[in-house]
């Protein structure tokens, strides 16, 4: 087989570049390093089975400069945490847009499959708890999160009308709260967040109260997932939620990474954003009954695997 990874040196983009090299997948990675991280594919040079180009999606994608058959393309590439997206909104929604409408035309040319790396986003601040894909959501479209959360939605309009006006083979995924290592310390997530604050001493910032709550999924089983979507039915097409099932309030996480940290760090309040949801959690019983798929890491583990990562880069 041969994978486009677009957004392959973002957080989930590499570790997606590792899964699909570790099943003997040929991989051509694709960024333009607007989040992306070059050090998360320096491992990957000299891989006779890697290819990278520096690209971005919001231009055409040249089939001629990606020579020979593709079997899925996997569009990673958007700027995932508030701090990034946010940064140029614009750019945000013509990622979302014109990025997932270039690499439909490169999936028709090149006659493969094209996966969408939704998200949970595109439920905004739901009304019905867990969330199922059935869910319409409740997004401000003219709130700060709306270039993410509605350039995300359009860009799940898009693969469906692909699909029904030109044929494209599409696979949608919504992927919750995801952590891990590889993820960047400045991106105000808040795994990454209250670790980076707990390792530095620095007071550990919970907006609210902190009764909000989120569940977490680590990358792992994240990606297990994204490889069994691209490898299910064509029939099936998604949308299809990808998240963790342990819900925990954002309070008590940041309890939980103080105390496996060992940091002395005071957790301190500040004011809820405008939209940050007040629950997030998927109701998996799709990705179960049609992916075989749940999520197998217990949050302490995955936690302790991306403090230890974080401690590693900090030396």
């Amino acid at each position: 087989m041969r994978a486009l990874v677009a957004g392959a040196a973002g957080f989930l983009g590499s570790h997606l570049c590792d899964r699909l090299r570790r099943d003997h997948v040929k991989v051509i990675g694709l960024d333009n390093f607007y989040t992306g991280r070059r050090e998360n594919l320096t491992h990957l040079v000299g891989d006779p089975g890697f290819g990278f180009f520096d690209h971005d999606v919001t231009l055409p994608v040249d089939a001629a400069a990606v020579p020979g058959p593709i079997d899925v393309i996997f569009n990673m590439a958007c700027p995932g945490s508030p701090f990034a997206f946010q940064r140029d909104p614009v750019f945000t929604l013509d990622t979302n847009y014109l990025g997932t409408r270039h690499l439909l035309e490169l999936a028709l040319q090149k006659d493969a499959v094209i996966l969408q790396a939704s998200t949970s986003e595109i439920y905004g601040d739901p009304d019905i708890h867990p969330q199922d894909e059935s869910y319409w959501g409740n997004v401000n479209c003219f709130g700060p999160r709306a270039c993410y959360d509605e350039g995300k939605r359009v860009a799940e309009t898009l693969m469906l009308e692909y699909a029904r006006s030109f044929g494209a083979r599409i696979k949608v995924v919504r992927i919750f709260n995801t952590y891990g290592p590889r993820m960047d310390p400045e991106d105000g997530r808040i795994i990454s967040q209250f670790i980076v604050q707990a390792l530095r001493g620095e007071p550990i910032t919970v907006f609210g109260d902190g009764s909000q709550t989120r569940t977490y999924c680590y990358v792992d089983d994240l990606i297990d997932g994204l490889v069994r979507m691209a490898k299910s039915d064509p029939s099936f097409t998604g949308p299809v939620n990808l998240g963790g099932c342990t819900e925990l309030s954002v309070l008590e996480t940041a309890r939980v990474i103080k105390e496996m940290t060992g940091s002395p760090s005071p957790i301190v309040f500040k004011e809820l954003p405008e939209d940050d949801p007040r629950k997030r959690k998927p109701n998996i019983a799709l990705a179960e009954s049609s992916l075989d798929w749940r999520p197998l890491v217990s949050f302490e583990h995955g936690v302790a695997q991306t403090i230890e990562h974080f401690r590693s880069v900090a030396r």
